[in-house]
């Protein structure tokens, strides 16, 4: 990577920009993809190139595959030309950094891998069991950044990704279960998250839930795992708390917010929830230590006991509301600019342990997992269904229910929490955002949450 590295050294050199920025990346990637116990394809994908973006009253960003000075020099030339007519915006200051980290670990073989997945679809070989899809790719992005602040920031991150699909039939009764296993790191860190157990059990109880009866239309206490508070948090606190989509600047392709600008310290929920976004968690599939422009990550407090604490910022919004960055502008590769995204967030653990907040529950629901959300363009008013889900009678979790359908607004969940356990748990997914899209590795999680008197269809 040293010639790169000193194509984007020179890209910065070169650029008569009030500010500019480059960020060389490679991108080696194996995908491997198991259907019903044959081997479909094992694709090798690798990817180079180089990210300029420069601010000369207006901002323009280009990107090269061709690595060379020559291009390098006539693609800065447009940009400037395109920078100088566009609208105008500025960047919070920054410090400068210098550092070179990286997330690696064990890369297993081919041979392995193989044998890792045929060993999960002999778990979930069963007779109800129609259909059996395990999707599994690993990378290592190298990432070399500069700009005109002075920083220079090289990075390896290793990553795996697990993707399996389930569709169950009995009669005319049909689940499909979807799910995603990822971390940062080397195989062991990847086999510490026991996919295997966890995919041979939802697999069994496919067949209950296929069999469980509806619930009735009422008010329960529900209590949700993490898997379902963690897609809670992202969609109605992580996305709503972006300063883009605050100003308005994601209305078109996203949505607006129910934040404004003047949000910070009102309150949307009880003491009990505080919700962090943080891209330092150690072997989290969202890790990085410095965001894509150059600034240090640390945790950001969203929701704090209830109330609204903090936005995810980049440069150009930390201006605009007087502050400082937080680190959140994130690329999914060098051919695309930095926007303001998303990394691990979650809400934090309490001091209860699950059985705790099952005692003391007459009538609920247990939510273990979903199959279905969505949620309004402001993320305000948002729905959940159920996949394997219990009632919960007189402090005992009992039968499995069907699809139990959440209607709530943001404010009433969050309010309405009154207990968390002390366990806390993640899931991996992939962020989507902008125009065009760009996609990128996330966490979402959180402990066990105890919701009080919510309408469950």
């Amino acid at each position: 990577m040293n010639f790169e590295k000193d194509l984007a050294d020179y890209a910065v050199k070169i650029s008569k920009a009030e500010y500019s920025e480059a960020r060389v990346e490679e991108e080696i990637k194996r995908v491997y993809i198991l259907k019903n116990g044959k081997f479909e394809s094992s694709i090798e994908e690798n990817s180079k190139g180089i990210g300029i973006r420069v601010i000369e009253n207006g901002a323009a960003f280009v990107y090269l595959t061709d690595l060379s000075k020559k291009k390098i020099k006539e693609s800065l030339k447009e940009a400037l030309k395109e920078a100088r007519i566009s609208s105008t915006i500025s960047l919070a200051d920054e410090k400068a950094y210098k550092s070179n980290y990286k997330v690696l670990g064990d890369l297993p073989s081919e041979e392995k891998i193989k044998e890792f997945l045929l060993d999960l679809d002999k778990r979930v070989d069963l007779p109800w069991i129609k259909s059996r899809i395990f999707i599994l790719t690993s990378s290592i992005t190298k990432k070399y950044f500069t700009n005109s602040d002075g920083s220079k920031i090289y990075s390896e991150i290793q990553r795996f990704h697990l993707e399996y699909n389930l569709i169950a039939k009995e009669g005319n009764k049909i689940e499909q279960r979807n799910f995603f296993f990822g971390s940062s790191g080397g195989w062991k860190d990847f086999l510490k998250l026991k996919s295997e157990e966890s995919v041979e059990s939802e697999a069994k109880k496919m067949i209950k839930i296929i069999n469980a009866k509806k619930n009735k239309k009422g008010k329960y206490d529900v209590i949700l795992a993490p898997e379902l508070v963690g897609i809670v948090v992202h969609e109605s606190c992580g996305h709503p708390l972006e300063a883009d989509r605050i100003l308005g600047r994601e209305a078109a392709q996203a949505g607006e917010s129910y934040a404004k600008i003047d949000s910070i310290g009102k309150k949307i929920g009880s003491e009990k929830v505080t919700i962090v976004d943080d891209p330092t968690v150690k072997t989290s599939y969202g890790f990085y230590l410095f965001d894509d422009e150059g600034v240090k990550a640390r945790r950001k407090f969203l929701i704090k006991n209830g109330i609204i604490n903090e936005f995810l910022l980049n440069r150009e919004t930390a201006l605009v509301l007087k502050t400082k960055s937080n680190g959140s502008a994130r690329a999914m590769n060098f051919a695309r600019e930095p926007i303001i995204r998303m990394s691990n967030t979650f809400m934090l653990p309490g001091d209860y342990s699950l059985d705790e907040m099952v005692e003391d529950v007459k009538k609920g629901i247990f939510v273990k997992s979903f199959t279905e959300w969505n949620i309004d363009d402001v993320r305000w008013n948002e729905k959940y269904v159920g996949f394997e889900a219990y009632e919960i009678e007189n402090g005992e979790i009992k039968d499995f229910v069907r699809r139990p359908v959440i209607e709530t607004t943001t404010e009433e969940l969050y309010s309405k929490v009154d207990a968390c356990s002390k366990d806390l748990q993640f899931v991996a997914g992939t962020c989507g955002k902008g125009e065009p899209m760009q996609g990128v590795p996330v966490w979402m999680g959180g402990p066990h949450i105890r919701i009080r008197s919510l309408m469950v269809k």
